[in-house]
């Protein structure tokens, strides 16, 4: 995940400074890890912001970001644009990354959960198929698509007999994140956070809670706490990025899911998944 990235000037320095903060070892983790380790979620979500953090500042040094630049973050991603925008810093950023992935690695444990992808159907069924089984809509990302989460149970149960039309796929987490099953991961973030003190972001902010804007540093600050137990509305992000005339989008790394999100909810945008620093190059929108 980070490896074509620490060949950036000054990143493996930053890297090593971030990897003593959060006591990780980002670098090895994110270059040579085994598939068990970069799938636990005490490593993935640092990870996730690390590489975002490095690539937009590289960004930065390359085009000219607008002033009046877009930015949201899905699930630990807000984390990174809360950075990006200066409401926190990068090293709180990473931190509270860290702390989010192994006290939601730990909630995990507590019992049986996991997720399970609802593709297509009627959502009006399938959020009362969800509710029928107990189950919360913790992502919805875009029209008939809804990541279910729940009890192993009743996820099974889900699969075996889905709402009409629609197509599900069980996902590879490890438990049922954006629920209540993440209540005790959510207090240690809350108790992390207390000692931060934010500042009003300096760029248009979305909030996977309801998709607008926050202008407030410590509004912003409480909704990346209780993002831990809160649904992911990016469906609802997506229509912002719409009403107010997003013309490019680039997403940071690890890219890709959210690039193939917009190519459907904001067709005609020119988008472009940042993989690896050649990506860029030629970026449209930027100077």
């Amino acid at each position: 995940m980070l490896e074509p990235w620490l060949a950036l000037p000054g990143a493996a320095d930053q890297v090593a400074t971030w990897s003593k903060l959060t006591g990780l070892p980002l670098e090895r983790l994110g270059t040579t890890a085994t598939a068990e380790e970069i799938t636990d979620t005490a490593v993935t979500q640092p990870l996730v912001v690390v590489s975002a953090l490095l690539a937009f500042d590289e960004l930065g040094k390359r085009h000219r970001i607008p002033s009046d630049v877009v930015v949201a973050g899905h699930s630990v991603g807000e984390l990174a644009a809360a950075a990006i925008t200066g409401v926190i810093t990068r090293d709180e950023a990473v931190s509270l990354a860290a702390i989010r992935g192994a006290e939601m690695a730990k909630a995990c444990a507590e019992v049986p959960t996991t997720m399970a992808a609802v593709l297509g159907g009627d959502e009006e069924q399938v959020l009362a198929r969800l509710a029928e089984l107990d189950l919360v809509p913790a992502n919805r990302n875009a029209v008939g698509q809804i990541v279910a989460a729940g009890t192993v149970e009743a996820i099974d149960t889900l699969i075996a007999d889905p709402p009409e039309k629609a197509r599900t796929r069980k996902l590879s987490v490890a438990g049922a994140f954006h629920t209540h099953y993440m209540a005790s991961a959510q207090d240690a973030v809350a108790a992390a956070a207390a000692a931060i003190t934010p500042q009003d972001p300096t760029a248009v902010l979305l909030s996977n809670f309801d998709g607008k804007p926050v202008t407030s540093g410590v509004e912003a600050l409480a909704r990346l706490v209780s993002q831990v137990t809160n649904p992911v509305r990016w469906d609802l992000c997506s229509a912002t990025m719409r009403e107010l005339g997003v013309d490019s989008l680039v997403e940071l790394p690890p890219a890709g899911a959210l690039t193939g999100i917009a190519k459907r909810e904001l067709k005609g945008t020119p988008t472009r998944a940042l993989k690896t620093p050649d990506d860029l190059e030629g970026i449209t929108g930027l100077g």
